[in-house]
């Protein structure tokens, strides 16, 4: 099992492009299973989840033609429902959560699928409610079985429905559009998540001959298809890798400049930092971010302390909470960190604490920041990164910490993250694998 070895203190400078979108691959590249034709998708990230669902393809007979390291083209032509038996997709499910993208196109196609329970972060509860309800109220029937922790879902007759959902899932949003597409008749979603990675699918599908309205809202109309073609689609740049980004700049006092970001897709990203005192600017289409000193959290109007939480979009992404929760470490000033999605992802604050940092957790979901402005510098220590999201940012607390830092089980850092230590590395990181 490899390390990070750090050597933190570092001021870095120079530029950076963010990897495509994550969380937008698992969603697209499960899309090819709806069509026979061959479809490119480019701005792949070669990153472990990414490349375990495409090897999951592979085995379900897919053709696929790797054209460069981050462009695919993908033929769903022959698949292997046998395959779904197998011990071999048992266990490559099983340690994917990605994987349960797959059950919505092969629904549509097929009128079945089957799923282990998925595995992934070890940050609390993630139900698949949301998206076996959504298959349930198209027409499907599925079967849980406790003791293989396996789902064998048939939808020989899928017909569209109303469809309310009980959360807005993105993954599940994501799953119903899929199955929906070839669904007979008209499916409306309501309390559907709207993500640009979601809005990313279903511009994709409508390219592929989907009939989907409502696009960027919480109210999706489908109109369902008999088949689907092929297409090319681009990935979106990962807004998760550019808010770390806007974070590893502000802990480490650096001059980053973030290339080709999609502004315009960012939502709030921007304007949060900014509320903790970190500066940056438009410049094109990058973003600048020049070497600060210090940087002051802002207060709310009456003088209250800032509370900064998740929410669905257009509301501020879950998935930055550790990010702004470790920049705050360092800033001036006193932050609310209210994570309400996740009971289990902010529990990496002890590491934190042990580094030096003023934290008080006050229960699952809430952590309160007491800003050190710099005065106190984190001190480096020995740590294991629990998920993805905390490993970077205990990855980012030790590029800003005095002296060495090692983090162990880094496996979780690069499921999400694409050469890391080298796009460091290049920035002036003092990091090695060890």
């Amino acid at each position: 099992m490899d390390s990070f070895e750090i050597h933190g203190g570092k001021a870095l400078k120079g530029e950076i492009i963010p990897q495509g979108a994550k969380n937008e691959a698992l969603q697209v590249i499960s899309a090819v299973l709806l069509s026979d034709q061959k479809i490119t998708i480019s701005n792949i990230p070669d990153i472990k989840d990414v490349n375990k669902l495409i090897e999951l393809l592979g085995d379900l007979g897919v053709q696929i033609e790797r054209l460069s390291k981050d462009t695919y083209v993908f033929e769903a032509k022959n698949i292997n429902l046998d395959f779904f038996q197998s011990k071999e997709f048992k266990a490559k499910g099983s340690g994917l959560r990605g994987s349960v993208m797959i059950v919505g196109p092969l629904l549509a196609r097929f009128g079945k699928a089957a799923i282990p329970k998925p595995g992934g972060d070890k940050i609390g509860r993630r139900r698949l409610d949301t998206h076996f309800i959504g298959f349930e109220k198209l027409g499907a029937r599925f079967d849980y079985d406790a003791d293989t922790n396996f789902f064998n879902i048939d939808a020989s007759n899928l017909k569209g429905a109303y469809i309310l959902l009980d959360e807005a899932s993105v993954t599940g949003t994501a799953n119903i559009v899929m199955a929906a597409v070839r669904a007979k008749g008209l499916t409306t979603i309501y309390n559907a998540a709207c993500e640009p990675y979601l809005q990313q699918l279903c511009k994709m599908l409508n390219r592929m001959g989907a009939k989907i309205s409502g696009i960027g809202s919480n109210l999706l109309e489908i109109e369902g298809v008999d088949s689907l073609g092929g297409t090319d689609h681009r990935l979106l740049p990962d807004m998760i890798e550019i808010g770390s980004f806007i974070g590893l700049a502000a802990m480490t006092g650096s001059e980053i400049t973030i290339k080709n970001v999609q502004y315009k897709e960012l939502g709030m990203i921007p304007e949060v930092f900014k509320r903790l005192g970190v500066k940056l600017e438009l410049r094109g289409d990058d973003i600048f971010i020049p070497a600060q000193a210090e940087y002051e959290i802002d207060t709310f109007i009456d003088g209250s302390i800032l509370t900064v939480s998740d929410a669905p979009w257009p509301g501020f992404t879950p998935d930055l909470l550790s990010i702004v929760l470790v920049v705050a470490t360092q800033a001036k000033g006193n932050v609310l960190i209210h994570q309400k999605m996740f009971e289990s992802r902010l529990f990496f604050v002890d590491k934190l604490i042990d580094m030096g940092a003023q934290i008080i957790l006050c229960d699952p979901h809430r952590a309160t920041v007491i800003g050190l402005n710099k005065h106190v510098k984190l001190r480096g220590i020995e740590m294991t990164s629990p998920d993805i999201r905390a490993g970077v940012s205990l990855l980012i607390a030790a590029l800003s910490a005095k002296g060495k830092s090692v983090i162990h089980n880094i496996e979780q850092i690069e499921r999400g993250y694409q050469d890391i230590d080298v796009r460091l590395k290049a920035l002036g990181a003092d990091i090695r694998r060890i």
